[in-house]
């Protein structure tokens, strides 16, 4: 029965039990749930496995690919991964909303057709924002709401071109399409919001921090990853990707470099990485869609990684900027060696996963002749192990001494930090065990000779650039402005500007209105008013009332002949 059952139902039914069971039955069912979606997402076969009618449409909830289950296996691994190192901290809806976020992202990944696809879509919009509300903080709640707005546009406009595709080709079946009219240009959009495409990232950098320490772990790992498997399904070949993710690399780099707050530098650098898989994406080719995949699976790991150690940091001392900490490694060594390696990682340094994924997507560039793209990708690999590789790690476990002395990260915490470390390193010294699972089959060597020490140098002398200029790169305790600062400071004030200006309008009218009523009353009164006053509420005398009645007889019967 396991095939037919899908798999997100499994962790979903995981996330319900979290919020009706206690104590050891409910850190059994934390630990236990992702185990058994995993092991549901490897009976799935390729092809249609479930196939529900609505309203005339094939509603397929399940279809298995190879593709497909390399995404659903990271994200069941996360989810087990990110319980591992929740279970003792988090609050209880925090874990029940993370796994039915995750439960939503296993979905998107075997989904079938566009209306499947969007539910499981508008699930992890609906549970990333609890997850992001858990933060507890006023800035947490605000947050929230600003991070489900906009993930409400974006599932309002991938409605729009799914709905407009429905009615143009009578088909909901995802297939591989170009960006060549409306449909599939709001398709594209909706997607690309999701995958924090600037200048629609900022959500992101904005929601990520605000969140929990353990909350910041889940996030990081679905939205913006099922927004690349969505691109890979739906838009391979796009060349229009290819510059939307050279410029995501290019302003992840520029923005974490100047960001002070721990976990906003690693929010930008999602934004970074991510911009790898979209141009691999717009690449298009079977070496580019493996590296896009391949990648993801990656980034994934190293980058809870980098927000677990972040995580600790920040729970065990309540600081979460740069120079708020440092010196850290005396009494944090686990921590600080787990950050260190998903550092690395990320960087692409030789023997870390990193680099077997991110050269993949390099060489496919350098394969079809792209040779800005090859060397913009090389430039923003030293630009990562910059803000990243090395940036991250120092100032917040080496530079000065803070003279905070925190204890190491729990047991559960640091176990799920292990593990996680771990499989960088072994993904990098066996890249194979990866790219077995990758869609095509890979034909790539990933440590020829030259190709090491191109990145070699690459890296060292991007980390000789970081120490040199190490007077420039200290951190200050400023705030960057991103694009969001259009819609929270501009609009926000012409909108008080434009109701500050109708409400002088109005005042002006109802004092004129007003004087106006005041005006026709006092008339009205003089005319009508009671004795003495009134003109017609006096009693005339009758010589006049003779006068105005033969006055008023003569005109009506002058009237009257004349016509």
């Amino acid at each position: 029965m396991t095939e037919f059952l899908p798999p997100a139902l499994i962790m979903l039914a995981g996330a319900l039990l979290i919020g009706l069971t206690r104590g050891v039955v409910r850190t059994a069912v934390v630990l236990v749930a992702p185990l058994l979606t995993l092991l549901a997402v490897w009976q799935v076969p390729d092809g249609v496995v479930l196939t529900v009618p609505f309203l005339g449409y094939p509603i397929e909830p399940v279809e298995g690919s190879a593709v497909r289950r390399l995404f659903a296996t990271i994200f069941s691994i996360m989810a087990f991964t990110g319980g591992l190192y929740a279970f003792r901290q988090a609050k209880w809806y925090e874990l029940a909303a993370a796994y039915a976020y995750a439960a939503g992202a296993i979905g998107v990944s075997f989904a079938g057709d566009l209306i499947s696809l969007f539910l499981f879509w508008e699930l992890m919009a609906l549970f990333s924002t609890v997850v992001v509300w858990c933060g507890g903080t006023p800035e947490a709640r605000a947050a929230g709401i600003r991070y489900a707005i906009m993930h409400l546009l974006g599932g309002v406009i991938l409605k729009v071109g799914i709905e407009g595709t429905m009615v143009h080709t009578g088909s909901v079946e995802i297939r591989p399409m170009l960006a060549t009219d409306f449909d599939s240009w709001m398709i594209l959009i909706g997607i690309l919001i999701n995958a924090a495409a600037p200048p629609i990232s900022a959500w992101l950098s904005d929601a990520y921090p605000r969140s929990s320490p353990t909350g910041s772990v889940f996030l990081s790992a679905f939205t913006t990853k099922t927004a690349v498997l969505a691109l890979i399904l739906l838009f391979p070949g796009e060349k229009f990707l290819i510059w939307v993710g050279l410029y995501m690399v290019m302003y992840g780099i520029i923005y974490a470099l100047l960001e002070n707050d721990i976990r906003r530098i690693l929010a930008f650098s999602i934004v970074n990485q991510v911009g790898f898989m979209v141009c691999a994406v717009g690449i298009g080719t079977q070496m580019a869609i493996n590296g896009a995949a391949a990648h993801a699976f990656a980034h994934i790991i190293y980058k809870a990684l980098l927000f677990m150690s972040a995580g600790v940091v920040i729970y065990r001392t309540g600081y979460n900027k740069c120079t708020e900490v440092g010196g850290l490694f005396r009494t944090m060594p686990l921590t600080a060696i787990c950050g260190i390696v998903g550092a690395l990682a990320i960087s692409g340094f030789p023997l870390t996963s990193g680099f077997t994924t991110k050269t993949l997507i390099s060489q496919a560039s350098a394969n079809e002749g792209l040779v800005v793209v090859y060397f913009a990708l090389a430039a923003a690999s030293a630009g990562v192990f910059l803000h990243a590789g090395i940036k991250f790690p120092w100032f917040v476990f080496f530079q000065r001494d803070s003279g905070l002395r925190p204890k190491d990260a729990p047991w559960n915490m640091g176990l799920a930090m292990v593990l996680f470390s771990l499989l960088c390193v072994l993904l990098g010294l066996a890249p194979e065990l990866l790219y077995r699972f990758l869609p095509y089959p890979v034909d790539y060597y990933a440590y020829a000779p030259g190709k090491v020490v191109f990145y070699l140098q690459l890296l060292l002398f991007s980390g000789l650039a970081f120490f040199l200029l190490l007077p420039m790169m200290r951190r200050t305790n400023t705030l960057t402005l991103d694009t969001d600062w259009f819609w929270r400071v501009v609009m926000r004030r012409a909108w008080l500007a434009t109701a500050s200006a109708f409400r002088q309008a109005g005042d002006l009218l109802f004092g004129n209105h007003t004087r106006l009523q005041g005006w026709l009353r006092s008339k009205a009164h003089s005319y009508f008013g009671g004795a003495p006053r009134g003109l017609f509420a006096q009693a005339w005398p009758i010589g006049t009332t003779a006068i105005w009645i033969a006055v008023l007889l003569t005109a009506y019967v002058t009237y009257y002949y004349s016509h």
